[in-house]
């Protein structure tokens, strides 16, 4: 009797964008990216790419610092994993902002805080909708 196993294809793990529901009294900031070109002009969550070694707090961390000039503290992760271009997923945490106002360093030419109400008063990009409406069931009062 001749033995057959059936392989199952590998798919290499997704490359892990972490974002940042960064809170700060009672308002979610907003990033308007400038780049890539199809991408600018809607608005995000800022974060970026996991690096080799790095967990994705410490990313969050860096990248929030490197984007916007800050330091945070992660907080809980949202519940989800949203799939941005092939091989590609976006996790998203709360942060709370410890030191620094905000600018746009990388990839974003305008910071906004939105209040709960105003959520929905910019474009978001498409990936990033439930993540935000989630953020929003997290914001914190005043």
């Amino acid at each position: 009797m001749t033995e057959r196993t059936t392989e199952t294809p590998r798919h290499p793990a997704p490359v892990v964008v972490v974002a940042g529901a960064l809170y700060d009294r009672g308002r979610l900031l907003a990033a308007r990216r400038s780049a890539p070109a199809d991408l600018a002009g809607r608005w995000e969550l800022p974060g970026g790419k996991l690096e080799p070694g790095e967990g994705p707090e410490e990313a969050l961390v860096r990248e929030l610092r490197e984007e916007l000039g800050v330091e945070v503290e992660p907080g809980e992760r949202i519940p989800g994993e949203w799939p941005l271009k092939p091989g590609y997923v976006l996790r998203v945490w709360t942060a709370r902002l410890l030191s620094g106002e905000p600018r746009p360093l990388e990839d974003h030419d305008e910071l906004r805080w939105l209040s709960r109400s105003e959520l929905d008063s910019v474009d978001w990009l498409d990936q990033d909708r439930p993540a935000v409406a989630e953020a929003g069931l997290r914001l914190p009062e005043r």
